[in-house]
């Protein structure tokens, strides 16, 4: 069972590229297959839509590549 971490609508930022700024969750796809990975699309206010893994089981998840909740729009029921 995949432990995801984003969900469609949410507001991100990169602590790594802050230049890219803010980001919101556009689509989210998981794999039907077991094992299968779970992706994440990301569009920044750059402008330039950005991919990422989206299981906090998989070393190469987006939150250990520098992913975290914009502050103000983080939802209070996480």
């Amino acid at each position: 069972m995949q432990r995801l971490f984003l969900k469609l609508g949410d507001q991100v930022i990169h602590l790594r590229y802050p230049q890219w700024g803010i980001g919101v969750v556009t689509e989210q796809r998981s794999s039907t297959m077991a094992g299968g990975f779970c992706f994440v699309r990301i569009v920044f206010r750059d402008g330039v839509e950005r991919s990422f893994i989206n299981d906090l089981d998989n070393y190469n998840c987006c939150y250990y590549a520098g992913i975290r909740f914009q502050e103000d729009s983080r939802p209070i029921h996480r």
